[in-house]
């Protein structure tokens, strides 16, 4: 456990990207009984976004309204290019975030998802400054952002801002040397700055939770008894300057497991750092989709394509020889009738997209592996 701020931090952090469900709703139950779960083992760091949806309300009603407010970190996101048309929308919503978990202030707070098709929007919008001055008032402890764009403008963010306390990097050994994501190269400008760590998509929104085949006989050959979300989680907590390691856990399971090997972190020696290093060539070499599943593409399709439940299809396919499962999970991904092949390519997805996928092709590609003809 190292320290930030003055104070210790534990390296598991608990995402809320993605609560369990139950009949279409958060399951607030269960989401008590992971926050009682993760708060007993001795982790304090909550991570949720105005634009998660359900998540603040539910954050609000399983950890604020049951515990001291000292007991816990928590951490939200303004957003200026998902449904925030104009700046007095965009800063609704710190207020809005306020009232949805009651907290009362925010540890952590973070300008969201910077890619190269909308940083500017955040300065139309004045929001830095805004939240420097919710900074002031006390509102907010520390202020950072998210990002998912090229090491050339993580450099220019961090040159022209160095009020930043701290930013978010989606770092996993999948995308180390991916020149999409470039989580290696983000990671080292971070550093030549001295900027602090929050990691995101660890796990990859759940792919490296059960990767490729190749890829799954190569860590069960070393640590039979280890999940694979053991590997991707350590491998990113084990960098340096890293504050805590978000895990978007969507049941008590995954809680469990992870605590199992986070509650007395150790940082991979130097085999298991090349087991990783075999694993991230077997994963060069796969035809996946990249997909973390966080759902930005789904937003505004006129179409409402389940893009990430088609992708995940597509990889149960090309990943593991699933034939037969893979179908069924494309049909119920495609139950309501909008299909891969139903796509009229008008790039609303992409430009959402924070992976950079070519979404319009890929969806092309799943129509074909389906025969997802009408």
């Amino acid at each position: 456990m190292d320290t930030y701020f003055g104070q210790s931090v534990p390296k598991l952090g608990f995402g809320l990207m993605r609560l369990p469900r139950k009949a279409g709703f958060t399951d607030i139950e269960q989401t008590k009984a992971m926050v009682d779960l993760f708060l007993a083992a001795g982790f304090t760091y909550f991570d949720t976004a105005y634009v998660y949806l359900g998540s603040e309300k539910a954050i609000k009603a399983a950890l604020v309204d049951r515990y001291p407010r000292e007991s816990y970190t928590l951490a939200t996101k303004i957003n200026a290019f998902m449904m925030a048309p104009t700046e007095s929308a965009a800063k609704n919503q710190f207020y809005t975030s306020l009232e949805r978990t009651g907290a009362g202030y925010f540890d952590y707070y973070l300008l969201h998802s910077f890619k190269e098709n909308n940083y500017q929007k955040y300065d139309k919008f004045h929001l830095w400054d805004y939240v420097a001055e919710q900074k002031q008032k006390g509102l907010v402890k520390h202020m950072g952002f998210s990002f998912h764009g090229k090491p050339l403008l993580l450099e220019q963010l961090l040159t022209a801002h160095p009020e930043v306390d701290f930013i978010q990097l989606q770092l996993n050994y999948a995308d180390w040397e991916n020149p999409k994501v470039a989580s290696r190269e983000n990671y080292e400008v971070a550093r030549r700055h001295g900027v602090s760590i929050v990691v995101m998509e660890p796990v990859k929104g759940g792919s490296l939770a059960n990767p490729p085949k190749s890829v799954r006989e190569l860590l069960k050959a070393y640590a039979p008894e280890r999940s694979y979300a053991s590997w991707a989680i350590r491998f990113a907590a084990s960098l340096e300057g890293i504050i805590t390691v978000l895990s978007g856990m969507s049941d008590l399971a995954q809680m469990q497991d992870n605590i199992s090997f986070m509650k007395d972190f150790r940082p991979l020696d130097a085999q298991e750092q090349a087991v990783i290093r075999q694993a991230m060539a077997l994963l060069r070499e796969s035809d996946l989709i990249p997909c973390t599943a966080c759902g930005y593409c789904t937003e505004g399709c006129p179409k409402s394509i389940r893009i990430p439940e088609i992708f995940a299809a597509v990889n149960q396919q090309r990943g593991n020889g699933q034939i037969e499962a893979a179908a069924a999970a494309y049909a119920a991904a495609t139950a309501d009738g909008a299909r891969a092949d139903d796509c009229i390519r008008c790039g609303q997805c992409e430009r959402a997209c924070p992976q950079g996928l070519p979404i319009i092709q890929r969806l092309s590609e799943a129509a074909a592996l389906f025969k997802a003809d009408k």
